[in-house]
């Protein structure tokens, strides 16, 4: 495909963006991917020298779909929005551990982070494409992969819902102490983004922040085929 290129991220309004994601725990990005981005991830789907695994999701009751973990070193494409969500989202990272009163622990860059895991034996790049098709779906889960994650991810959609497929929303729960599961669900158009919590969020309650346990997911694709693209920060074991 002839245009990989994707709205320069440092032009999104970030203020807003933190501001949304200290507020309710998620935040949508417009379209940061062209359509000629977006096609070329998925045909690259085929090119099974790009990936290091390959995972059935019913093979481990996962749901029912497939996805390829991203060889290193990555593509260039994916690379470039891993390198820039992870500059901002590290800010709302330390804001969120000092909510919880706790010490900022995340680095300025990717790499010194991932220096870190891979201190930690955690070595293998997380960035994976997922497919489904119809009656495919995500049960729901939190991808941590080791003892260091960072609390953040991010999750592009490829193809166009109503065009390509239908159903197929992203799901997040949440679980407040003592109080019975809130449930979230987004859609996004074709190259638009989510951002969303890896295991938990602070919440304000009336005696200070307390923290929510969340779990994401994609529900039931009811025609066609769904692709999408998932940023993972921290390496695997």
């Amino acid at each position: 495909m002839s245009d990989q290129r994707i709205t320069s991220l440092t032009e999104l309004n970030w203020a807003e963006l933190h501001k949304t994601l200290d507020e309710q725990g998620y935040a949508k990005l417009p379209r940061l991917l062209s359509e000629d981005a977006c096609e070329s991830l998925i045909e690259d789907y085929k090119d099974e020298t790009l990936y290091r695994k390959t995972i059935d999701m019913a093979r481990y009751r996962f749901g029912v779909g497939e996805y390829k973990y991203y060889l290193a070193p990555l593509p260039d494409l994916v690379q470039q929005l891993r390198d820039g969500l992870y500059s901002e989202l590290s800010k709302a990272a330390n804001r969120w551990l000092e909510q919880l009163n706790r010490s900022p622990e995340y680095p300025d860059t990717l790499a010194i982070f991932l220096a870190q895991c891979h201190q930690a034996g955690q070595n293998r790049p997380t960035p994976l494409i997922l497919k489904y098709e119809a009656d495919g779906y995500n049960c729901l889960h939190q991808d941590l992969y080791g003892d260091i994650f960072f609390p953040f991810q991010v999750l592009f959609v490829l193809n166009q819902r109503g065009e390509d497929y239908t159903g197929g929303e992203s799901l997040l729960i949440e679980q407040r102490p003592r109080a019975q599961s809130r449930g979230h669900v987004i859609t996004l158009n074709q190259g638009e983004g989510l951002i969303f919590p890896t295991q938990q969020r602070p919440v304000l309650g009336t005696h200070g922040y307390y923290r929510v346990t969340l779990r994401h997911g994609v529900g039931t694709i009811t025609s066609g085929t769904r692709y999408s693209l998932g940023i993972i920060f921290h390496d695997a074991k």
